[in-house]
């Protein structure tokens, strides 16, 4: 009689995060939330970003490939300071991102984003 093992594929590993890995999660996190946002706020809503160097690459690339080579060079900075143990300068800058980013794009789509539907 032939008998089956247990799919460990299905096990969840009991590994806990360390704080610099939570901190960077959170930070490529924020990161993907804004550029989401962003794009959402820009495409959809018409509204202006206020990056003059993003605002560039939006006008040459288009919103989608503009937004995804931002946050991907962001989040590859944000793991090199990750990498080099610049942990505290990672969670300032997710905080400020959030604050400053997604805070904002979250209340432009939430009063805006009702208009346009």
């Amino acid at each position: 009689m032939m008998t089956m093992a247990p799919v460990r594929a299905l096990q969840i590993s009991s590994r806990r995060f360390s704080w610099p890995e939570v901190i960077l999660l959170a930070f490529v996190t924020v990161q993907v939330l804004d550029g989401v946002m962003s794009y959402v706020g820009v495409h959809q809503i018409g509204w202006m970003e206020g990056n003059p160097l993003v605002e560039w690459y939006l006008s040459v690339l288009g919103p989608a490939l503009a937004f995804t080579l931002v946050k991907l060079f962001a989040v590859a900075c944000g793991s090199l300071l990750y990498f080099k143990a610049r942990h505290g300068t990672v969670a300032v800058l997710t905080v400020f991102y959030l604050a400053f980013a997604v805070v904002p794009w979250a209340r432009v789509i939430h009063v805006y984003g009702d208009a346009i539907r």
